[in-house]
């Protein structure tokens, strides 16, 4: 097979070249490919395959001397790696061309990555395509993904990390796992961003360690359950997160159609959890006047607050309310979920139990083989908790005061 490969050179091409012949003639260079002389003397370079043993195909690949012979060789290789795919050169030729002659721009590239990948897997979908259209798109969005150099990326990166270094890590990890995601599925190519790190443009999201104590708890749950601390909104998005350790965006999107009032189940969908996975949490007897009260209130929105708050205002708010009540070391919404599981560990309820409350994914071959959803364990560690809240707010009515609301 050696011997049959490379035959031409270009001091016979540049002898061929030009000369006219009077008709078509082919010279082999080997495995399919061949110059084409023509009736003028241009010359051509053709790549002869069959598919499936059907009829003999000839597939111009360009021309001499603008496609040299080893451009042409080239040509010629990959040709034979997609006839070993099982793939039509012909047709692989015009996809790599169309792509070559009007190449994917950084903005094509990330909103595949959108519409591909996180539409199903990331439930701050929308979010991530405001940073983007705000920090990303308008300054390199339109640029070729190929020509875009790390330099450019940078300029981006480097602006945000002014007024928000956080923020810029976020979204720079975001476009780094795009890219990658084109990379693999071979939609567009880029490494421009494999060589950087969160400290390259930014900063890593500071890990927190920040659980309400004993007072901090019990005085939030006074002024969810006497209900005129707060609006009306957020006593009732506070009553949820802190009764269930969920996050705020599983409450804000919450519809009905996840509540069975008849089975007591909430579950939440895929698609509003972070984690990509449905979380099923019981709801204990403490709760279900409330939510009883809620379903009369909202049944007509669909949505169990009755509208949808976007995060940023739900976030904002939530940063303030440590100063309504009183406290003088700040907390977030989110701490909310730590001071759950920190305080059922306290109470003697297993790890998992309070781990599966969470909506974290289970540890090793639990995640695979262990599909229990441990419904009695997860209402009995739900209604210790709220008895224990009403504890630490020295409230023993709370039921009569959740009809009430």
């Amino acid at each position: 097979m050696a011997g049959e490969l490379n035959k031409l050179s270009d001091r016979k091409l540049k002898t061929l070249n030009g000369i006219p012949t009077g008709k078509i003639e082919f010279y082999a260079d080997g495995a399919g490919l061949s110059a084409k002389a023509s009736k003028t003397g241009g010359l051509s370079w053709v790549f002869t395959y069959r598919i499936d043993g059907q009829k003999l195909h000839r597939l111009t690949l360009g021309r001499y001397p603008d496609m040299s012979l080893k451009d042409a060789r080239l040509s010629r290789d990959k040709c034979r790696q997609w006839l070993a795919s099982g793939k039509d050169p012909k047709h692989q030729l015009a996809l790599t061309t169309q792509v070559t002659l009007k190449p994917v721009t950084v903005k094509e590239a990330i909103e595949y990555w959108i519409a591909e990948y996180a539409e199903d897997n990331r439930a701050n979908v929308e979010r991530h395509k405001a940073e983007l259209k705000k920090h990303i798109y308008p300054f390199i969005g339109k640029m070729a993904l190929a020509d875009c150099e790390t330099r450019y990326w940078l300029e981006c990166f480097d602006r945000m990390k002014k007024k928000t270094p956080v923020a810029a890590g976020y979204v720079f990890q975001m476009c780094k796992q795009a890219l990658k995601f084109c990379r693999v599925r071979r939609y567009a190519i880029s490494t421009a961003l494999e060589d950087l790190t969160i400290p390259d443009v930014g900063k890593k999201q500071a890990k927190k360690d920040r659980v309400l104590n004993d007072k901090e708890a019990g005085d939030l749950w006074a002024a969810i359950t006497a209900s005129d601390k707060f609006q009306p909104y957020y006593t009732k998005l506070l009553n949820v997160v802190m009764v269930f350790g969920c996050r705020t965006q599983e409450v804000r999107l919450s519809e009905w159609k996840e509540w069975d009032l008849e089975a007591w189940i909430w579950t939440v969908p895929k698609e509003h959890s972070k984690g990509g996975e449905k979380i099923v949490r019981p709801v204990p007897d403490a709760m279900r006047p409330f939510i009883n009260m809620l379903y009369d209130e909202t049944k007509a929105s669909g949505y169990l607050l009755g509208v949808v708050k976007n995060s940023e205002a739900v976030s904002q708010w939530g940063r303030s309310v440590y100063r309504k009540l009183g406290h003088s070391q700040p907390w977030t919404l989110h701490d909310l979920r730590r001071t759950l599981a920190t305080h059922m560990n306290n109470m003697g309820i297993a790890p998992h139990v309070v781990e599966q409350l969470l909506g974290h994914s289970m540890p090793g071959v639990m995640a695979i083989y262990n599909r229990s959803l441990y419904l009695p364990e997860k209402l009995n560690a739900l209604s210790q908790w709220v008895e224990r809240l009403d504890v630490l707010a020295g409230n023993h009515s709370n039921i009569v005061i959740l009809k009430a609301n």
